[in-house]
Formats: C-alpha cells, sequence, structure tokens
C-alpha cells in the first residue's frame, strides 16, 4: 500500500512539473512580452525550482568521457566485465595508463543511490589506477526469478568481483560498505585467497556506530527489527520487472536523508531560485546537477537492508566478533597482509568519528606498520569522497598508500 501510495502520488508529481516546467519556458521565451515584466523572471525562476524539485529521476550515467593524466587528455573506457542479477562489475580505463598500474576495486555503497554518487571517486582515481566499481541493481529492477539478495550473498559478490578483478588489486570501501569489505578481507585471509586485496581503504564507514554514534545510528537503535520490517518494507508494483519483491524503497532512503538537514536543502533550492532570477546559471546548473544526482534513487532487497540494520546497527556484530557468513563467524585477526586504512570526515554526520577507525583496532593480527587513519579537516560525510577536498587533499593519501604496497601480479582473465 506504501509503494502504491507513492507511484500514485509521483504519477501526480511528474504532470504538474511537465507542467511548471512548460510554464516556465514559455515566460522566458523572448517573444513574449511577459518576460521583460518584473514578475516574469521571477515566476519563470520559481516554477523552474519547482519542476527541478518535483521531476523524477532514473539511473544516471557515469559519463565520465576523458582525463587528465601525464600533461595529456586521455578518453576514459567504460566496460561491463562481470553481470550478475543484482549488481555489475564496471570497469573504467585508458590508454594513458601503465601495463602494470594499479588496479582499484571501488565498493559503492548499497544504500538507496546509485554507484554513480562516486562518479567523482572514480573519475579521480582513473588518473592513476585502473578502477573497478560495484554497480548494484535497483531491486525493484530485478525479477523474483533472480531469487534473494542478503548481506551473506553482498559478500559472495564482493569475493566474486574480487576474483575477476585478479591477484595483486587494491579495495576502496565507501561509507556502507566497509563492513562488508572488512569481512569479506577477513574470510579471503583465513582461506589463503590468492586474490585477497593488497590494501582496503575504508572511508565513512559503520565498522562500529557505538563510536559517536550519529542520528543515523540513534533511529536504528530506538526501533526494533519487527518495526523496520512492518513499517518501511514495501512490495514492488506490478509495472516494474521485480513486482512483488520485498524491498526498503529508495524514496524512504531519500526522506530519511533530506528530514535530517531539510533546513539546508530548503536553503539550496533558494539560493538555486535566486541564482536564476539573477541570470547566475553556472551557479544554480551546480545545485540542479547535485540533486538530480542525490535524488536519483533505487530500492534494496528487503533481506539484505534487514540483516544490514540488525548486524551492523542494533547488534554491531562484526566489532563484538559475533558476525557471521555462511554459518561462520568472521575472524578479523585473520587479516594480516591486507594493510588497512581507514579515512573520516571531521563533519560527518552519517558516520560519527571513530566508527571506521575502529577497523585499525579490529585487525588484531594486522602489523601497526600496515595501518594508518586520516581525519580530514572540515569535511562532512560527502566531501570525503566528492569535491575539491577530495580531489587534492585524500585522493593522494589513497594513492600514496596504494603506492606503498602494490606490486604486479599477473591478472586472471574471467
Amino acid at each position: 500500500m506504501l509503494y502504491t501510495a507513492y507511484e500514485l502520488n509521483k504519477s501526480w508529481m511528474n504532470a504538474a512539473s511537465t507542467w511548471a516546467s512548460a510554464a516556465a519556458q514559455m515566460l522566458n521565451n523572448p517573444a513574449l512580452p511577459f518576460g521583460y515584466t518584473g514578475m516574469g523572471p521571477v515566476m519563470a525562476s520559481a516554477l523552474e525550482v519547482f519542476a527541478h524539485a518535483s521531476a523524477p529521476y532514473g539511473k544516471p550515467a557515469f559519463d565520465i568521457e576523458s582525463v587528465e593524466a601525464g600533461g595529456k587528455t586521455w578518453p576514459v573506457t567504460e566496460a561491463i566485465v562481470l553481470h550478475k542479477p543484482f549488481g555489475n562489475l564496471l570497469r573504467f580505463t585508458h590508454a594513458g595508463l601503465p601495463e602494470n598500474a594499479p588496479r582499484l576495486l571501488i565498493v559503492a555503497p548499497m544504500s538507496g543511490h546509485f554507484a554513480t554518487l562516486l562518479r567523482g571517486t572514480v573519475a579521480r582515481m582513473v588518473e592513476s589506477c585502473e578502477v573497478y566499481i560495484t554497480d548494484w541493481a535497483d531491486a525493484k529492477m530485478v525479477p523474483l526469478a533472480a531469487g534473494e539478495f542478503d548481506l551473506d550473498d553482498y559478500i559472495d559478490y564482493l569475493i566474486a568481483f574480487f576474483e575477476h578483478v585478479g591477484p595483486g588489486a587494491h579495495a576502496l570501501a565507501v561509507c556502507q560498505p566497509s563492513v562488508p569489505t572488512l569481512a569479506a578481507t577477513a574470510i579471503m585471509a583465513d582461506t589463503k585467497h590468492p586474490c585477497r586485496p593488497l590494501t582496503l581503504t575504508m572511508m565513512g564507514g559503520p565498522i562500529d556506530t557505538r563510536e559517536a554514534p550519529t542520528s543515523v545510528n540513534d533511529l536504528a537503535m530506538q526501533r526494533p527489527i519487527e518495526w523496520f520490517r512492518h513499517t518501511v518494507i514495501g512490495t514492488v508494483p506490478l509495472q516494474y520487472p521485480g513486482a512483488g519483491r520485498q524491498v526498503y524503497p529508495g524514496f524512504m532512503q531519500l526522506a530519511g536523508f533530506m528530514s535530517m538537514n531539510l533546513g539546508n536543502h530548503m536553503l539550496s533550492h533558494y539560493h538555486m531560485f535566486r541564482h536564476l532570477v539573477e541570470g547566475a546559471d553556472e551557479s544554480a546548473d551546480a545545485t540542479k546537477d547535485f540533486y538530480e544526482e542525490y535524488r536519483s534513487v533505487c530500492d534494496l532487497n528487503a533481506a539484505y537492508y534487514l540483516q544490514t540494520v540488525e548486524e551492523v546497527f542494533q547488534k554491531h556484530s562484526l566489532p563484538n566478533g559475533t558476525f557471521v557468513h555462511r554459518g561462520k563467524v568472521v575472524d578479523l585477526g585473520q587479516i594480516k597482509d591486507t594493510a588497512l586504512l581507514a579515512v573520516e570526515g571531521e563533519r560527518d554526520d552519517i558516520s560519527g568519528i571513530g566508527q571506521t577507525r575502529a577497523a585499525l583496532h579490529l585487525a588484531t593480527g594486522l602489523a601497526e606498520a600496515k595501518k594508518q587513519y586520516h581525519l580530514a579537516p572540515e569535511v562532512g560525510h560527502y566531501g570525503i569522497f566528492n569535491g575539491s577536498k577530495w580531489r587534492d587533499k585524500i585522493a593522494p593519501i589513497l594513492e600514496a598508500w596504494i603506492a606503498r604496497f602494490d606490486r604486479p601480479a599477473l591478472k586472471v582473465v574471467a
């Protein structure tokens, strides 16, 4: 019922957005005299902001066409190198990379946004690395015949992706996937898997949410898991390929994040309105681009979402040493040769300071020389992996960390 009501409302808002967009274009038409009056630009700008805020957004494209490296501009090649029902593995590369360039697997969050939220992360790292990234599927687009998908399956997918990339690769987990990626690394270390990563960088990840808990962590702790099961889980409507699948809808996640900083979001749209009125199109376009990406959301399979809430945010299974994968307890002490880098943002309101750093303390079998921590000053959650501070301050630290432990290895062709 929840999902159906949302779809009905989306249809109404889509129609309203279309009308508002058409009206804004008419008011901006130089052939119409009303556009030259005092109220014309104001009304057109207001309608344009409304049209943008109420429009539906599908899955964005990465659109990384070229990259600057070695003083030259190189075209970037994007390809799907491994296809699985709940997520593909993408590869980004260019001809300017040396043959033995580091291979980096970026694990994107499966938390309601598409992997393109990490477009800036990929664009920066492909300057020096052959980049792979997990492109998780929108659960409403996955037919029921594909089966279920939970946290165990997520870890299995990561191991399969590591196997495809081959021995001697590096890993970067951004936010939520820090937990399953750290678990997958420990599992592969325990079995001496040849494709375990040389380095693992975790950025803004909820390894131990008892450290400096945020409002996101508090919400998960205030309600029993059954409340989440009966309140926020919906059924995919008939018009989608995944009809009948139980999901945590992406619009629920977006509503939660928007409500956390509602005042800031309203102020951003007001500034966009002012920029449009004043003719500062570049500033307005920057705000539009951010929200087009931010409001492009996808659904999560219910089993995965509920298991993540319970194990990561309620039971704290990984730091407590009770995290189980396929019936076996995951022992982080088995990580002995994968160097760990933890990166946190000073102003992160999603993953508090200390939550990611906890991984360094939990990896008891790893030498201190293979551990590093970096607290990025004046950086929020999004700024850890996107924006100028990511490009100029944080990415060089990651590149130096990779270079320190990188060694050429034969690639495994799957």
